[in-house]
């Protein structure tokens, strides 16, 4: 098992939530993103404690290969982790945006497309999440909204609260809304083609970079009716969320210990700490020749490996709130 170094990225719409969350030190800075597991080039994670401290997450997938990703994926992705995972502040709207699928993205020159998933951690109360279009369009239509910064008319827009998940495939438009605290795991991407940003300016009065013809050639046209997923939480059960060829993500309350047996996955698991405390107890496998112990808390990401054997999750006082993901 290993932890990373989140990597806290400021943006001018973050906020003030993220470190806190994670038990950090506050700093002045508004951070919009922490990255907290990511195999992007140029902001790759580092393992923060243990004997492997200090390694990129690739030389990690280098070292030990499929007994990390699992025989499958090992082929499939290599030394390139699959997943990007992230805590996400929205002070202020995000903008308007939508992601390629994996054929544009590859005739775009980049590896994959971009699809992703989002589990809210807070929302205001007049928080709003867009989340495809209320109907249908036409290219033209299409075309006339975003020439005449008339886009927010035709979209989609839900009231998130916390605990709900939401599905953002590629190709559907969205936007996280202002006062929305959310964690995002996604494909291995940082492609986002915006199409409107409310004329924002930086500090030196620029306006940032929209991607109109790009984003119209990835957007879903007919992608409407978008809303959360609907799930019943059980207590110490693992309740399915999302299940997708690009990752499977299960949500557990626990107030006792379960055992978690991920034999048969063939794959890494990642599990994140939504709220709560506790103690993960991993047995020996083909990376640890005898059994480790971590204390962990909410905010903080962990791998597994995929040749675990047999994982204890045991809660703290309070309970513990996971996200458990993995590919396969």
């Amino acid at each position: 098992m290993w932890r990373f170094e989140p990597i806290l990225k400021p943006t001018i719409w973050g906020g003030l939530r993220i470190a806190p969350f994670k038990g950090l030190r506050p700093g002045a800075e508004r951070v919009g993103e922490s990255w907290e597991l990511s195999g992007v080039e140029g902001c790759e994670s580092v393992v923060a404690d243990g004997p492997e401290a200090g390694l990129s997450l690739s030389g990690l997938l280098h070292k030990y290969g499929p007994a990390v990703l699992g025989e499958r994926n090992y082929k499939k992705f290599g030394d390139r982790f699959p997943l990007l995972v992230k805590f996400i502040d929205a002070e202020e709207d995000l903008s308007v945006q939508v992601h390629p699928g994996d054929e544009m993205a590859v005739e775009l020159g980049q590896i994959n497309g971009k699809s992703e998933m989002w589990y809210i951690l807070e929302a205001g109360r007049d928080s709003r999440l867009a989340l495809g279009f209320n109907r249908s369009l036409t290219p033209a239509e299409i075309e006339e909204l975003c020439a005449s910064d008339r886009i927010e008319e035709a979209l989609n827009y839900v009231h998130p609260h916390p605990d709900d998940v939401y599905l953002v495939p590629a190709g559907r438009i969205h936007a996280i809304g202002a006062k929305v605290m959310l964690i995002e795991i996604q494909q291995t991407s940082d492609a986002s083609f915006r199409i409107y940003d409310y004329h924002r300016t930086d500090a030196d009065g620029r306006e940032r970079e929209l991607h109109i013809q790009q984003a119209r050639r990835a957007v879903n046209l007919d992608d409407t009716d978008c809303g959360p997923i609907p799930f019943v939480a059980q207590r110490d059960i693992p309740i399915n969320v999302v299940r997708r060829p690009y990752f499977t993500t299960n949500i557990m309350v626990l107030e006792d210990e379960v055992m978690r047996d991920y034999a048969e996955l063939d794959s890494f698991v990642v599990l994140i700490v939504a709220a709560g405390s506790g103690r993960l107890i991993c047995g020996a496998d083909a990376v640890a020749n005898e059994p480790t112990i971590m204390d962990v808390h909410q905010g903080e990401t962990i791998l597994v490996s995929a040749s675990a054997r047999g994982l204890t999750i045991i809660p703290g006082e309070s309970g513990m709130k996971l996200l458990e993901t993995y590919v396969g």
